[in-house]
């Protein structure tokens, strides 16, 4: 196995801005840079940051066998998964989920996008689409009709995220009106490479100012409004310093992994392989990828490891939590969630500060929330520490628990939701 460290196209501009680097999935990535990584993180609330991703893996699918073989393999019934009618995953439209091993354990999340009537890209983390793409031709084995390409470090991407990214954005697009129109949430429009994921009619082309074609999905792993943009490799540092160029009036800022992770944690979003993992994917706050059926009491398709997951009794329960203060517990064997009196109730897997928020008459706000909601006109918070925890049984929100590592001792409590009033959902025409 090749265990080298490998580098973005972008990697040359990070060193040359002074960014701590460090080994992240396989590959040395940005940290965060000399204006740290709160400044990064508020960035990304109050105006927009941008993220290097062009270490996540991209698959590319066709063939009429294709949408079987994910209703098979991928958690999501992709017949009915749209909107709250559940209405059946079309081009132009994408969806998140999980690949699930037959015991239930996760190999990893990835968003499955509908490019054409069998065309479908599917994007999972760092150093996962070798993984992914085995399993999906294993499944497939017995069966012709779908050509599944790995196309790892062959695809520039980065995220802009943040209640200006679309103005921004819209800076350096040609037509921005045509490609924002009717852009909801968990959609896409343009290709970033036509040979490879063909702009099927009527799905509409999106390019640069210069005519290079891009690909913008309203997504991203903030809880903020914004984009993934997806561009030849070649490409990716020309739009980086396109976008800096356009935002540079209005803050926007490169942001590094530390920011990635106290946002996406805020706002109650998993890391893979830490969060989830190779466990029993059961009781914690992303069953909602499952398939269920109206009763909420089996599933409207079969696929690998339904039926573990439906077997499952009293498997651990994860559960979001946040802090008093800003301080964070590091995240080692001797880390434990106890109870107040101290006995132990299960482990830590995420402990961040989300530094957006704090408590304001024991309610937590956010910079982004409207001041007939709370926010004071002053203020500035000190952030709380936030993240997950996988307990041996359930506790209701509101919960007293303790967070140590044996040194530290912080007082926390489960929450339904950490951070209030995040803006990904919000139409487009409320942002732009």
């Amino acid at each position: 196995m090749d265990t080298a460290i490998k580098t973005t196209p972008l990697h040359a501009w990070h060193v040359g801005k002074n960014a701590n680097m460090a080994a992240f999935g396989g590959y040395e990535m940005p940290l965060w840079y000399p204006s740290g990584a709160k400044a990064e993180h508020l960035a990304a609330i109050t105006s927009a940051g941008l993220f290097d991703t062009t270490h996540m893996a991209v698959l590319t699918l066709h063939g009429p066998a294709v949408r079987a073989l994910l209703q098979r393999s991928f958690s999501k019934d992709l017949e009915r998964c749209i909107g709250p009618k559940k209405t059946p995953l079309v081009a132009g439209r994408c969806v998140y989920g999980v690949f699930l091993e037959q015991n239930g354990g996760v190999i990893d999340d990835a968003i499955v996008y509908q490019c054409g009537p069998t065309d479908y890209m599917i994007v999972v983390n760092a150093s996962m689409g070798g993984p992914i793409a085995a399993h999906l031709r294993q499944e497939n084995r017995d069966e012709p009709g779908a050509v599944i390409r790995d196309h790892t470090d062959r695809v520039g991407k980065m995220d802009i995220q943040g209640p200006l990214a679309g103005r921004i954005l819209a800076r350096v697009l040609n037509d921005p009106a045509k490609a924002f129109d009717k852009m909801v949430y968990f959609s896409f429009k343009g290709s970033f490479d036509p040979q490879l994921l063909p702009v099927t009619p009527p799905a509409i082309p999106v390019t640069l100012v210069d005519g290079t074609p891009v690909m913008v999905s309203r997504t991203g792993y903030t809880g903020e409004f914004g984009f993934e943009l997806f561009v030849a490799p070649e490409h990716i540092e020309k739009l980086w310093n396109l976008l800096l160029t356009a935002g540079a009036a209005d803050g926007v800022v490169a942001c590094g992994l530390a920011a990635r992770d106290s946002l996406r944690a805020g706002a109650g979003l998993p890391l893979s392989h830490q969060d989830i993992g190779p466990w029993l994917f059961a009781a914690n706050p992303w069953l909602f990828v499952l398939p269920w059926d109206e009763a909420g009491a089996g599933f409207t398709k079969d696929f690998i490891g339904a039926s573990a997951v439906l077997a499952a009794e009293n498997a651990p329960c994860t559960l979001p939590f946040a802090g008093f203060d800003p301080r964070k517990i590091t995240i080692s064997d001797k880390s434990l969630a106890t109870d107040p009196a101290g006995k132990p109730l299960g482990t830590i897997l995420t402990c961040t500060t989300d530094m957006a928020v704090d408590r304001v008459d024991g309610v937590i706000v956010s910079l982004a929330t409207p001041p007939e909601n709370g926010r004071p006109e002053a203020f500035a918070p000190r952030g709380l520490c936030c993240g997950f925890v996988r307990l041996d049984a359930k506790l209701p929100a509101g919960a007293a628990i303790l967070l140590t590592d044996g040194k530290r001792t912080l007082k926390a409590e489960i929450r339904d939701e950490i951070r209030p009033d995040r803006t990904a959902r919000k139409p487009i025409q409320n942002m732009l």
